[in-house]
């Protein structure tokens, strides 16, 4: 089975790579697991101080994995996905997402609980979720407390696109750049955090992140099963299998 999620570490750094560009990053079964393997090895591994969470090809990560969602294959992934989340917001590292494409769905849960993200100017975001028949449930944990509420309802509610920019107005990513300065924004980033010292990190990653895992922890379960209801409904089976055969849902046929 090919690897989907690479892990290397030098310079204090573990770089986690989301490497699974035939399906944009979708988090299908195989990338979460082995995401969260890898998160978890970094957490462990005491050459890093820091994660640095990045991608393959041109899309961070596209969210669901749509073709397993459109088979009814994904009867675990709610409980997988939440878990993930967990596990970022609970790592005793802080962790930063590398943004280098275009980010949607359960990839805009990932980002929301990452500590930092930088994007580059040829980022893209979007909640689309309400557009196939969903409603951003799980990432909503780790996306509301970020952003700014009139701008939460804005894209949550249309499903729109934004750049970098506005994600970085609006706060849900740290900073935008230009493309040719990701990395040293990045690289940055990580220098200042490797003169800060582990259980200083450490603990003010818990002052942090104390709402965020307490919310996750009394409402985890809940959203996890509202987004399963709602990927089983017939309209979200409708909403899926018109983004895939790329036609127009039937709520939307004949406008």
């Amino acid at each position: 089975m090919t690897e989907l999620v690479r892990y290397g570490v030098g310079d204090d750094v573990a770089t986690v790579t989301l490497d699974s560009p035939a399906n944009r990053n979708a988090l299908s079964a195989q990338l979460v697991g082995e995401l969260s393997a890898r998160l978890a090895e970094a957490g462990e591994d005491p050459a890093a101080r820091v994660v640095v969470l990045t991608h393959a090809g041109r899309v961070f990560c596209a969210g669901a994995d749509l073709k397993a969602a459109g088979s009814g294959s994904t009867a675990d992934s709610g409980a997988a996905v939440l878990a993930l989340l967990t596990a970022i917001t609970e790592l005793p590292k802080p962790v930063i997402a590398r943004i280098a494409g275009h980010v949607r769905a359960g990839g805009m849960g990932i980002v929301g609980a990452c500590d930092l993200a930088v994007a580059a100017e040829g980022a893209s975001f979007a909640f689309t979720e309400a557009r196939i028949g969903v409603a951003p449930a799980m990432i909503s944990l780790t996306t509301l407390d970020i952003m700014d509420p009139r701008q939460a309802a804005r894209y949550y509610l249309t499903g729109e696109t934004f750049g970098p920019e506005v994600a970085a107005r609006f706060g849900m990513v740290t900073a935008a750049v230009p493309d040719g300065e990701l990395d040293s924004m990045v690289n940055g980033l990580v220098a200042q955090i490797r003169e800060t010292s582990p259980q200083g990190s450490a603990e003010t990653k818990k002052l942090l992140t104390a709402a965020r895992r307490e919310r996750l922890a009394a409402r985890g379960q809940e959203m996890a099963a509202l987004s399963a209801r709602l990927f089983a409904s017939d309209e979200a089976q409708e909403g899926i299998h018109a983004f895939l055969e790329r036609r127009e849902p039937t709520w939307r046929a004949g406008r």
